[in-house]
């Protein structure tokens, strides 16, 4: 097994344990990168040389007795709205073409203080305005979309360019290419995590957060985020469990409404099966209804439009030919939202927040699809489904994970399947706020039951 192809968890071990230095680990990334960067296209800007200076350092740290954790020397990309300094961050954008971040961002900093070697900025769709990521390529097919906006930090995971990365999710834009690239995405709670230093598409509903190999490997990466003490649960409001693995008197609800319509059939036979080994693992399976689904996706665009707009309003006027026109027309179309349509809004939001609490009274735990289908091909404009509804790609990827956006509720997807193209099928459970602890100790008694946690995609290799 060449390092790349370690987990986060397994390098930090073997790190550890003396049997791989950081400069191995990061030497083999890189070479990775060389190997496969030309047909994936997941980074915007690789910096080599101040990563193998890192990982130098690093190493010389550990060696002398001064481990920063188990992040210390692990080779990690952020996506390209994330401030590193001295580093561009362009966000993908002929606009942002000059840029170049005079600081670290909030979770910049945090990463390096435990010791993670930063090897580049890795693509988004322009400005995070998007869930495809046109740049990339899927890494387990190369003629599909790689899902966004985060999605060059989900192919980096998938393909061993990364052995982590953080994205950022407006309205599913981590756990949509978690999903559609086999790899495990996690949205903490609104405000968990924070944001400073990071290019905005929608300030009250974004969310920056990790993307990794494993569930564990997620854990490890948000107790860094959030200064929390590693080898213990990675946030406060969730219970754990004293064995491994097991779930019971846990609760998990599954949504007989909303989530399980317009899918694929593929999708739902795995992700139901997903739900009867957590069933086997112990744990109650409660039918629960979602509530106000019928305003979820209004909601979620009377936000998103009108404060993506309201950030970009100076350039928009000055510079509006810079933007990829799919991009131009949202932030165009968000002049036309009024004062009166915003509060509105925002006081659905809080209806649904409030309905949400009184559902998570209830259960403990929601488990969803993550995705409605597997990736599309790339220009693919939209899907028909069963009943002969046709629907937007983009519109289909963000419908199931817009929900937890506009709640703030931490979401995690990992993989649960594929289907008969050998495409990923992914799996999200979502908690009550702050309870990051109960979503990943479901995940992690999921992933260890099965088998092929954390394998690199295979079309990549």
């Amino acid at each position: 097994m060449h390092p790349y192809e370690l987990s986060l968890t397994d390098a930090a071990r073997a790190i550890g344990a003396g049997e791989l230095s950081p400069v191995e680990l990061t030497d083999s990334v890189l070479d990775r990168i060389g190997a496969v960067e030309a047909r994936l296209q997941a980074y915007v800007t690789v910096a080599a040389d101040s990563a193998r200076s890192a990982a130098a350092e690093a190493e010389r740290e550990i060696a002398e007795g001064r481990s920063r954790g188990p992040l210390h020397g692990i080779p990690m990309g952020l996506k390209d709205l994330i401030d590193a300094e001295g580093m561009p961050t362009t966000a993908s954008s002929r606009v942002r073409a000059d840029h170049v971040a005079e600081g670290d961002s909030a979770v910049a900093a945090r990463l390096a203080a435990a010791g993670a070697v930063l090897l580049g900025k890795t693509h988004t769709h322009e400005f995070a305005y998007g869930l495809t990521t046109p740049q990339t390529r899927n890494a387990w097919d190369h003629s599909r979309v790689a899902g966004g906006s985060s999605g060059g930090s989900a192919v980096a995971v998938a393909a061993g360019e990364a052995t982590f990365a953080l994205g950022t999710d407006t309205g599913g834009s981590i756990r949509v290419p978690a999903a559609l690239n086999g790899v495990v995405g996690l949205k903490p709670t609104y405000g968990l995590i924070p944001r400073h230093g990071v290019t905005s598409l929608s300030w009250s509903l974004d969310h920056v957060g990790p993307l990794t190999r494993t569930v564990r490997d997620a854990e490890l990466v948000l107790a860094a985020l959030v200064g929390r003490d590693s080898g213990g649960p990675a946030a406060s409001g969730g219970r754990t469990s004293p064995e491994a693995g097991d779930l019971s008197g846990l609760r998990v609800g599954v949504p007989r409404n909303y989530y399980f319509e317009r899918i694929s059939p593929e999708v739902e036979e795995s992700v139901r099966r997903a739900i009867g080994q957590l069933e086997h693992l112990g744990a109650e399976l409660v039918e629960v209804e979602i509530p106000m689904t019928r305003y979820i996706q209004a909601t979620l665009w009377g936000l998103m439009v009108p404060e993506a707009t309201a950030y970009h309003e100076g350039t928009l006027r000055s510079t509006p030919d810079l933007y990829a026109p799919d991009v131009r027309v949202l932030l165009e179309a968000g002049e036309f939202v009024t004062a009166g349509d915003y509060l509105r809004a925002q006081r659905a939001r809080t209806l649904m927040r409030e309905a949400w609490a009184r559902l998570f009274g209830r259960v403990d735990v929601i488990a969803a699809p993550a995705v409605p289908m597997t990736a599309a091909k790339s220009g693919q404009d939209s899907v028909r489904w069963a009943d002969g509804t046709v629907e937007a790609v983009s519109d289909s990827y963000v419908r199931l994970s817009s929900p937890a956006n506009v709640t703030g509720v931490p979401a995690l997807t990992l993989p649960v399947g594929q289907d008969r193209a050998g495409m990923p099928i992914g799996m999200q459970l979502m908690g009550r706020p702050l309870g990051e602890a109960t979503v990943l100790r479901v995940g992690r008694a999921y992933e260890a039951a099965g088998a092929g946690a954390g394998r690199l995609a295979p079309t990549a290799a």
